[in-house]
């Protein structure tokens, strides 16, 4: 117990006192789990969109499909950016293995099937005769579905957070693609292994309380921005 609350005392002193090599990784963390974020949500929006509002012979099987890539092992998705960014893989030649700009495709592609999902089903809630009262005013296809996805923001930012948060405490793939190189490709998760296995528990801890502090924002900042514009909706 006392290791514990030594460890404790000893992360807060890091944190307070800015440890370079803490402030470092958080920073790259935080650069990584937003740019991925970002471009997940600018492919998975429109891709949710499109699948809600056509339809076409398999869309139930590409629904199924989505849903089930929501449980896809890290592993497996580190695994396959793996093959596919390796010297001997289909684009080795752009050199991505072992760095950030790798480790953004990975987390993009782990986010994008729960991203999609969930803007499928923001969509779904949203009122029949609303997008029937849209189309009866004589909205385009393209002035429908983005007043529909408008009408379900909040539905969708909420996807979007979600995927965040799963970016941010992904610890398979950013291993796997980015290697936990000090310096370059370390963030917090795989940080967090590397110092736990070491015996280091105070860094350890230092960097656990900022990827939870993170998370708590990220969720708060979400509510504020609800609570701000639900009143006004």
């Amino acid at each position: 117990m006392n290791e514990i609350l030594e460890g404790l005392v000893q992360a807060v002193h890091l944190i307070v006192t800015l440890n370079p090599e803490v402030i470092e990784i958080s920073v790259r963390t935080l650069e990584i789990s937003l740019l991925s974020t970002a471009i997940a949500t600018i492919v998975s929006v429109p891709v949710g969109g499109l699948i809600h509002f056509r339809e076409f012979r398999g869309k139930r099987v590409i629904v199924t499909l989505i849903q089930t890539l929501y449980s896809l092992p890290t592993v497996i998705a580190g695994l396959f950016v793996f093959l596919l960014i390796s010297r001997a893989g289909p684009f080795g030649f752009l050199r991505l293995l072992f760095t950030p700009a790798g480790m953004v495709l990975a987390q993009s592609l782990l986010i994008l099937p729960i991203m999609a999902g969930l803007t499928l089903t923001a969509l779904s809630g949203v009122d029949r005769s609303k997008r029937d009262t849209i189309i009866s005013l004589g909205a385009t296809e393209t002035q429908t579905v983005l007043s529909l996805i408008h009408e379900a923001r909040f539905a969708i930012l909420g996807a979007v957070v979600l995927g965040f948060g799963r970016a941010i405490s992904e610890v398979g793939a950013a291993m796997m693609i980015g290697g936990n190189i000090r310096g370059f490709t370390r963030v917090l998760t795989t940080a967090i292994a590397l110092e736990t296995s070491m015996g280091n528990i105070s860094l350890s801890l230092a960097l656990g309380i900022i990827l939870l502090a993170i998370a708590l924002a990220v969720n708060l900042i979400v509510m504020l921005v609800q609570q701000e514009r639900v009143p006004h909706d």
